[in-house]
């Protein structure tokens, strides 16, 4: 068995907030830039600084989305990290701070 590390990461501002948030996953999600391979399906732990905000939460959810690091030059090497259902309350913290930033609220757009 594998000892997983916890990937950290300091979200400085809402629009990279509104930018790295994944709305478009039922119980919410972030794209977490790394280099380090993952496999999807595999389960992490996310040490999650949001913007304005001096707690460190310790979050944990599968990689649901995997941008390699060689695929592009143009594309950040990362993982989208689908949240579990015992952090799902997240979703709608990470959506009342973006809410409350009136130039990146999130809008559907069909």
């Amino acid at each position: 068995m594998s000892v997983q590390k916890a990937l950290a990461l300091t979200v400085p501002d809402t629009s990279t907030l509104f930018s790295a948030y994944m709305p478009f996953l039922e119980r919410g999600g972030l794209f977490v830039p790394t280099k380090t391979p993952y496999a999807l399906g595999d389960q992490v732990t996310l040490l999650l600084t949001l913007p304005g905000e001096c707690e460190r939460l310790t979050v944990s959810g599968d990689v649901v989305w995997i941008s390699p690091d060689e695929v592009s030059s143009q594309r950040v090497a990362g993982i989208g990290v689908h949240f579990s259902f015992k952090d799902s309350a997240l979703r709608e913290r990470i959506e009342m701070l973006l809410e409350a930033d009136d130039h990146t609220a999130p809008s559907l757009t069909l």
